[in-house]
Order: C-alpha cells, then structure tokens, then sequence
C-alpha cells in the first residue's frame, strides 16, 4: 500500500514550483507538476467551502497560479473535480488491490480486513481529497455522478473478484447474489462519508470491523 500511497501523496501535497529558464524542467513535468499542485489547491477548496462555492480563480489563487494556467488544464471546475475523484479513486483502487494481492492465500476475513484497511488509511491520511471523493463529487453534476457510480461498480467488481477466488480455492462460499459486492460497496462509501461529514464515528478506523462483519455476515449466510 505504500507505492499507492506515495502516490496520491503526490497529488495532496503541494508541489514546489518549478524552476523557470535554463533549469526549467521539460513541457510535460512542469505541466505534471502544475497539475498535481492544482489537484491539491482544489481538494482544499473543494473542502474548504464546498463545490457549489468553488471557483476556478479560488482554486489557481490556493495553487499560487494564474487562472490562465488553471484553465489549460481544465474547461472549468467541473471537469477539475473529475480529474482529481479519476486520479484519486485509481490510487484507492491500487490499494486495495495491493493489499489483496498480499493476502491472497489468508483466509477470506484477513483479506477483507486487509482491503478495509487499506480503504479507510487513504481516506484518514487525505482528508481533503476524502470529502471531494465521498462528499462533494454528489453535488457537481451529471458527469460526476457518472463517475461515481463507474467507481462504485470498480470497487464491487473486486469484491466480487475476491469472493471468486477465494470460493475456488474453497475456502469462502460464493455470494448468493451479483449484487452482494455492490451493497458492501455501497454500504462502505456511505458509512465512510457520513464519518466525514459528521464526525461519528471519532475515527474513521474504527468503521474497520464493521466493514469485516457486514462482509463475512453475509459469507456466512449466502443462501
């Protein structure tokens, strides 16, 4: 979990600005650093004062750009707070997949809790970037609900993924129905964003052992 972390550190941090003349990085690692910086100046915006109060100069002022620049990278806020939920979300996924991958062969509970883990430490170590995947993404439209929910459908498919393999090797019994995996999806990114939006409960690892029974729970009745 640690590369994928690293990662979206990368996009949450602030990004020095980069050398300019003779020691100018080339086109496309400033335009990579430039947009790292404003991933992170928009997750803080975003919140901050939320998506319906965001703008496009708020979030250039926060990167310490012009709007000039925001706008080469993004027609408008819309399609900024698309970028970032695509960007974070991909990281979030390799994560968990990361600590699946070096589960694979412990039994299905260690796995699921390693997963859990995994989600729950990216959305505690990037608060920011947390509120505008789980919360602010809900109010910006169309296409970012689109997203979302491609998102959601990501993240059952590798429950469901798991459950597979963990019935063929026998160890697990298969879910009793396709939309098994999307309600513990489901049911995760809800409990994890009432805990951002409310606060409750006081720390968001402590939604661990709740994701673990609501999973094995329905393991262990599959009929």
């Amino acid at each position: 979990m640690a590369g994928s972390l690293a990662t979206l550190s990368r996009v949450a941090h602030r990004i020095p600005a980069a050398p300019r003349g003779r020691h100018a990085p080339p086109l496309e690692v400033r335009q990579g650093q430039q947009r790292r910086r404003l991933f992170a100046a928009a997750a803080s915006v975003f919140a901050r004062v939320g998506y319906s109060e965001a703008t496009a100069e708020a979030i250039a002022r926060e990167a310490g750009m012009s709007k000039a620049t925001f706008y080469e990278h993004f027609n408008n806020k819309e399609d900024c707070i698309i970028a970032l939920f695509d960007t974070a979300i991909d990281v979030i996924l390799a994560a968990m997949r990361e600590a699946g991958e070096r589960s694979r062969d412990a039994e299905p509970a260690v796995r699921v809790r390693a997963s859990a883990e995994a989600f729950l430490a990216a959305l505690r170590a990037f608060p920011n970037e947390a509120q505008t995947l789980l919360v602010e993404i809900v109010g910006a439209g169309p296409r970012a609900m689109a997203r979302r929910d491609r998102a959601l459908d990501a993240v059952a498919q590798y429950i469901d993924e798991l459950n597979r393999r963990d019935h063929e090797r026998g160890a697990a019994p298969r879910f009793a129905s396709p939309h098994d995996a999307f309600a513990i999806a489901g049911a995760v990114v809800e409990l994890a964003s009432r805990q951002i939006r409310t606060g409750r409960p006081g720390d968001i690892s402590e939604l661990e052992p709740v994701v673990e029974r609501l999973t094995m729970g329905l393991l262990a009745d599959p009929a």
